[in-house]
């Protein structure tokens, strides 16, 4: 897909290194965080390129040959919102498979095609959510994929997983928030 973009959110201080990341992700965007408001940096994300787009958080671990990999699986579903991590038991039995849309969660990488960043931007500016603390863009995810019935692909094998770290938008989350199906 010729207009693919990738956009990895991370922060001005204190974020992860992503030279690996952009050595394996030759088109890569970083968008740091400067005014220390993950929401506003996760809408400027959405709303970067009105193209199609995947979306990284700076603390995910990327699958050997991640970018040809994600590339030809998005080829084959352009049209889809892709969930490339998730904690789910039914990734071990169930695999690959759409999930209602009232059901995302976890934005470490999703892939958002041609359009949809605005939309959702656009959804938020209407949400009761605005009211909740600690960013809460995968609930925002869900609250617009639920009221437009979209259901979303969870990719299995996860193409990535998330470092064990402390969550610098609220600490108090586990840092044990580890994909069950990751092969590196």
């Amino acid at each position: 897909m010729e207009n693919l973009s990738f956009i990895v959110r991370t922060t001005a201080v204190g974020g992860h290194d992503l030279t690996k990341m952009l050595e394996e992700i030759p088109p890569l965007v970083v968008l740091a965080d400067r005014d220390h408001d993950a929401m506003g940096n996760f809408l400027k994300a959405i709303t970067f390129t009105d193209g199609p787009c995947v979306h990284l958080e700076d603390d995910v671990i990327l699958c050997d040959n991640f970018f040809e990999r994600i590339s030809s699986i998005i080829a084959d579903h352009p049209n889809d919102v892709i969930q490339f991590f998730s904690m789910r038991k039914d990734d071990l039995t169930i695999g690959t498979r759409y999930i209602p849309g009232s059901q995302f969660m976890m934005n470490q990488c999703f892939y958002l095609p041609e359009g949809m960043g605005k939309e959702i931007a656009e959804f938020w500016k209407t949400s009761p959510r605005q009211k909740e603390a600690a960013a809460p863009y995968d609930l925002l995810m869900a609250d617009y994929f639920k009221t437009h019935r979209i259901k979303y692909l969870n990719w299995c094998p996860n193409l990535v997983d998330h470092e064990v770290c402390k969550s610098r938008i609220d600490p108090r989350r586990s840092s044990k928030r580890q994909s069950l199906t990751f092969i590196k």
